[in-house]
């Protein structure tokens, strides 16, 4: 069985993932994200031994999924931001999608925190969930050839709310690490 290192983009968002549990903070974004699990895992020598397990924070884009249960593992994760589009048009694959488990859960991973209700009602046509790191989490373990999970908590709508995270954070910090207990202790 691979050991698990936690990558989450804020120490709240892990704050009670069980002692002896692998854990790298990021930080916020996709480019902050990509670099520190990048450098993170350049110099290490047991990749064929890990499973990167990203656990963090989205927003819902759908109304009543907090309600459900709050808790997803992505099946499918795409970048939400790139003009995915223009980029085939050059003749380019801009791997926008990429397929990280077998749940139906599609998570939308941008440098956009999400409070505007027509940017929220666009990518609701795409995804359940929104992030701001999960695609490169996903991007680089997959370019380094190691397992990857997304495990998610709903913090907020993706709407004017989600400017209240700081204050919410802490009770999906608490159920991400109960599911990390669960699942990796």
């Amino acid at each position: 069985m691979p050991r698990p290192l936690v990558v989450a983009a804020t120490r709240a968002e892990v704050a009670h993932v069980p002692a002896g549990i692998e854990v790298l903070v990021t930080g916020i974004g996709k480019t902050a994200a990509a670099t520190a699990l990048a450098r993170h895992l350049a110099v290490r020598d047991d990749l064929g031994d890990l499973e990167i397990v990203n656990l963090g924070t989205a927003g819902a884009l759908h109304d009543g999924l907090a309600a459900e249960h709050g808790l997803y593992e992505v099946g499918t994760v795409l970048n939400h931001d790139i003009n995915a589009d223009a980029i085939r048009a050059l003749g380019y694959d801009p791997r926008e999608r990429l397929v990280v488990g077998t749940g139906e859960t599609v998570l939308a991973t941008g440098d956009v925190f999400v409070t505007d209700p027509v940017v929220r009602a666009r990518l609701a046509e795409q995804a359940q969930l929104v992030d701001m790191e999960g695609y490169a989490v996903a991007y680089v373990a997959q370019e380094l050839g190691v397992p990857v999970r997304l495990v998610k908590h709903v913090s907020d709508n993706a709407d004017e709310g989600a400017w209240e995270w700081a204050a919410l954070v802490d009770r999906s910090a608490r159920i991400l690490g109960e599911w990390a207990a669960e699942h990796l202790g």
